[in-house]
């Protein structure tokens, strides 16, 4: 079997990665297993951020790795938080619910924002290098339109996914099963994209 790195410490992540690749024939092993940091996200991009992960946690085990960069877009806010979705309020203690301290700030810089006009989308792109140096890389996305709602619904997934909501099934992303979420979210399709363009790689 084949072992492949997530370069990821979100559980959240991990657990969709693992969901939906399930049926492959591969292990895929957490970078937290290694017990190194994660690499710093300079980058300007979703795509520019998976790439430096990937490289950096394929540069550290020794393995093929798997990024993924993904974050909110609000029309309203010019596309923020976009790639620093993650930390967007940026709050630091080891008590800190970041997710819930994101979704705050959110719905506090739309407090003035008419429903009509709190569009969304969810992006997502992942990354496959096969080596540190791989020149061609793997790069795939994926992306899920929505609106975000004045107030949370929903306790499942993780992230932004209480305020998201997702028109063709009347209900926040946090209200689906991991199924209906996995078939429709923006990590589902640039998943299934990579696996369309992964055999040949492994």
């Amino acid at each position: 079997m084949n072992k492949i790195v997530l370069a990821s410490s979100n559980q959240g992540k991990l657990r969709e990665f693992k969901q939906i690749l399930s049926a492959k024939n591969f292990e895929l092993i957490p970078q937290s297993t290694f017990n190194f940091v994660d690499a710093d996200e300079t980058g300007l991009s979703f795509v520019e951020n998976a790439i430096i992960k990937a490289r950096h946690a394929s540069e550290l085990t020794g393995l093929p790795s798997l990024a993924d960069d993904s974050g909110i877009e609000v029309d309203a806010l010019q596309g923020r938080p976009g790639i620093y979705s993650a930390r967007y309020a940026q709050v630091q203690g080891l008590s800190v619910d970041q997710d819930k301290e994101n979704n705050k700030k959110l719905l506090l810089e739309l407090a003035d924002i008419p429903e009509p006009l709190r569009t969304a989308r969810f992006q997502c792109v992942i990354v496959f290098m096969r080596h540190p140096q791989d020149p061609t890389p793997l790069i795939c996305q994926g992306s899920w339109e929505g609106q975000i709602l004045s107030e949370e619904a929903g306790v499942n997934g993780f992230g932004y996914d209480p305020l998201f909501f997702v028109p063709s099934h009347n209900c926040t992303s946090a209200e689906l099963s991991k199924e209906i979420k996995n078939n429709l979210s923006h990590r589902g399709k640039a998943l299934r994209e990579l696996m369309k363009c992964w055999q040949p790689l492994l």
